[in-house]
């Protein structure tokens, strides 16, 4: 059987930039094919790259979200394809405008069912939601790696706060750990 932490896929990079300048949403509608923008339902105008696939999310005050991404790479990627879009309707951009991690969403599979109610009380009710006619899964806020761990009785668990990509795997290694001294791997 292998390791856990080498079940480890991510789901989504969320990270966010910035071009320093406002931009014009409804013009820039216009010029970019592709390109959403419905006011009335979101304040921001969303453009979709295919390859890597991922979403910008473009705000009136030059800000940029992108979220969708499967790595870091592929948000960096995304967003020079937009960065290049921008150029080319003479939006000027910075070389290399500084790109911030926000979120990082990853799943894994611990490869053994879990009893949720032992590790609600087992990892400490201080740290622990768990209310499984509200959510199936519970839900455990790690500190080191900051992070927040669903965890499903299925063994599967999501792993979402991380900063940078080896947070999942710290988490996933820690969190094994943790319910391994409890006794509750079975």
């Amino acid at each position: 059987m292998s390791a856990p932490a080498d079940s480890i896929e991510i789901q989504n990079v969320v990270a966010s930039t910035g071009i320093g300048q406002e931009l014009d949403l409804e013009a820039l509608a216009d010029d970019l094919p592709g390109a959403d923008f419905n006011p009335d339902n979101f304040p921001g105008l969303v453009y979709r790259t295919q390859d890597p696939k991922a979403a910008a999310l473009i705000f009136r005050s030059g800000k940029i979200v992108c979220t969708g991404a499967k790595s870091i790479d592929d948000v960096h990627e995304a967003l020079g394809i937009i960065f290049d879009k921008l150029r080319g309707l003479s939006i000027p951009v910075d070389e290399d405008p500084e790109i911030t991690v926000q979120n990082i969403v990853s799943s894994a599979d611990l490869g053994h069912n879990l009893n949720l109610n032992a590790l609600a009380i087992g990892l400490g009710l201080e740290d622990v939601e768990y209310e499984p006619e509200q959510f199936p899964g519970l839900v455990y806020r790690m500190d080191e790696p900051e992070v927040v761990i669903l965890l499903f009785g299925s063994g599967k668990i999501v792993i979402t706060g991380g900063k940078q990509t080896n947070d999942a795997e710290t988490a996933v290694e820690e969190i094994v750990k943790r319910i391994d001294n409890l006794g509750l791997l079975d």
